[in-house]
């Protein structure tokens, strides 16, 4: 994306929550997306405020900090995927935290978050995520070991072999038998091998 078409990105009608145990985390996020057009936000300093603001609003955009005072933004998410708060348990999440490991990232994965950004985040950074979350057209799924978030595969190439899949809409129907007789190697090649034409 061109900084043309960034500088024409406009948030003012995106209703943003923001959690955040630092004032001063939340005054830079806000900053941030004030920048980006946004109007209506939603500072909370932990996950009371936040659950608060779900059950009487509806939110487009989560920015929280997992690292939370005596509480866990993991557990929060988890929660908020697995409500009938209909439609924010389907908001996306953008996870905003100082301490990056390769196990919180999975967990923040695990849980249905849409992105993990490391802080000190920059306001470039954070348009790329939100801008690749508006394109993104991965499905909102619901797994029978408790998982519910935006499908975590990027491509869909079936479930893997010997299984049933893991994915209620994955399909279990047995492939049946072929209906036509096998193409011959020689049939295959001809339809594969480039052929010299004449203008």
């Amino acid at each position: 994306m061109t900084i043309d078409q960034k500088a024409n990105v406009n948030l003012s009608l995106v209703s943003v929550l923001l959690l955040d145990a630092s004032q001063h985390g939340l005054d830079i996020l806000a900053q941030i997306v004030r920048g980006f057009g946004a109007q209506e936000i939603h500072r909370c300093i932990n996950v009371e405020e936040a659950e608060r603001v779900l059950k009487r609003s509806t939110v487009d955009l989560i920015l929280a900090d997992p690292a939370l005072k005596g509480e866990d933004g993991f557990e929060f998410l988890s929660w908020l995927r697995n409500s009938d708060l209909e439609p924010n348990r389907y908001t996306p999440i953008i996870l905003i935290s100082g301490h990056s490991t390769p196990t919180k990232v999975a967990r923040a994965r695990d849980v249905g978050a849409n992105f993990f950004v490391v802080k000190p985040i920059s306001p470039n950074v954070l348009l790329e995520r939100i801008l690749w979350i508006e394109r993104d057209k991965r499905a909102f799924v619901m797994t029978d070991d408790g998982y519910a978030g935006p499908d975590r595969r990027f491509k869909f190439e079936g479930p893997p072999a010997g299984t049933d899949g893991r994915r209620r809409a994955d399909l279990t129907t047995p492939l049946g038998e072929a209906s036509e007789p096998n193409m011959s190697q020689a049939e295959i090649s001809g339809l594969i091998k480039p052929q010299r034409v004449l203008i």
